[in-house]
């Protein structure tokens, strides 16, 4: 038997035509024959530049022979035997949607090993200006920002794998340009808009209940959606938070953990909330909290809310907003009330109090004008006394 070319090792020579051909071993085969890689140039020297880059590129590395694998096979084996068991299943069913209908199509037949940034980044683009399957009345069929954020997350990831895998030297996506995040603006009910909101809302007997939970808990959607009686303690007036509601494919919905570690979590609620609660007990009929006004025995399907909130908000004359803009009117008025950014992040399921703030940053800057001018106050009193 031959010996086994060590990885790295190159060579140079002249095809018959004149070009010159450059080749390094890269790998073995599981039979342990080599796996190269070739550089093309019209002369010697031009030829041994790239192949001394390649050897570079290639330097530490021993590629398998699934590096010859497509890029959607590649993806096709990571989703199921790689994130099968380590990521939600609305995010896997998002991630396949995503390499079915956005990267499949334009790399999908490449072999993994020859993506390149460019062809990455193209592909980006692409999607970016002609993504969307169905015409938007506003963008055309022109891709949000944020799908191409997740497309690219999720192929970065997947990448990574292929690089720990010896698939491939490096990950493609890394150097590529992606849209920028461009969060809509939070939409915060003002104290008069809150009031005119809930004045109608009281009015109606399925809803009013849910809507003033919401309010005054600041619970994400899925997460109110998942409440189940045994999560509530009339004693005390607890409330655990520990499932989230997700709208299912097909149809449905479907509960899992909630978004974060963080946000499974056990609040004191207000009083007249508590109460509210306590009196739905009397009268329950579902395991749910807010069960499915159509199907009580089911969770409430996180569309629900959101349209009715909709009718709500147009029958006070108000402006749409968001679901989740409940949560920030709630967050708003909480720290404007006085209550502190630490206890304002457990309440909401943050990660640490360092996020609360950044993500209401427009309250406490009118909170640090405020505290400058009772300090500024204060010392000129002092200044005048003396």
């Amino acid at each position: 038997m031959a010996n086994r070319r060590p990885a790295g090792d190159g060579m140079v020579r002249q095809k018959k035509r004149g070009q010159w051909e450059g080749r390094i071993t890269v790998g073995h085969k599981s039979d342990g024959k080599p796996i190269f890689r070739y550089v093309y140039g019209k002369t010697q020297k031009e030829t041994l530049e790239k192949l001394h880059q390649r050897i570079e590129d290639y330097r530490g590395v021993e590629l398998t022979e699934d590096s010859k694998m497509t890029l959607c096979e590649w993806l096709d084996r990571w989703l199921n035997e790689y994130m099968i068991f380590t990521i939600r299943e609305s995010t896997w069913d998002s991630y396949a949607s995503m390499i079915r209908t956005h990267v499949g199509p334009y790399l999908g037949d490449k072999p993994v090993a020859f993506i390149t940034t460019a062809d990455v980044q193209r592909m980006y683009n692409k999607i970016k200006k002609n993504g969307r399957r169905e015409e938007h009345p506003l963008r055309g069929h022109e891709l949000a920002d944020s799908t191409v954020r997740s497309v690219h997350m999720m192929l970065h990831e997947a990448m990574d794998a292929a690089v720990r895998e010896r698939l491939i030297v490096k990950n493609p996506t890394d150097g590529t340009t992606i849209p920028k995040n461009n969060y809509a603006p939070k939409q915060i009910l003002t104290e008069a808009q809150l009031e005119k909101f809930m004045s109608v809302a009281m009015q109606d007997k399925v809803w009013r209940d849910f809507f003033y939970t919401e309010l005054t808990t600041g619970l994400r959607l899925g997460e109110i959606c998942g409440l189940r009686w045994s999560d509530f303690d009339e004693a005390t007036g607890r409330l655990k938070i520990s499932r989230t509601v997700k709208r299912k494919k097909g149809g449905g919905v479907t509960w899992g953990d909630t978004k974060t570690e963080t946000g499974m979590r056990n609040i004191l609620l207000p009083p007249s909330t508590a109460e509210i609660l306590r009196e739905r007990t009397k009268t329950a009929m579902s395991e749910w909290i807010f069960p499915n006004i159509y199907r009580p025995e089911e969770a409430m399907h996180p569309e629900y809310p959101y349209h009715r909130m909709k009718t709500l908000l147009k029958k006070a004359g108000l402006p749409l907003i968001r679901f989740h803009d409940l949560r920030h009117t709630f967050a708003t008025h909480a720290l404007t009330g006085g209550v502190d950014a630490k206890t304002l992040s457990r309440i909401l399921g943050h990660t640490n109090a360092s996020f609360t703030l950044d993500t209401y940053t427009h309250v406490t800057t009118d909170m640090q004008k405020r505290a400058s001018g009772i300090v500024g106050g204060f010392m000129e009193d002092l200044v005048i006394k003396e």
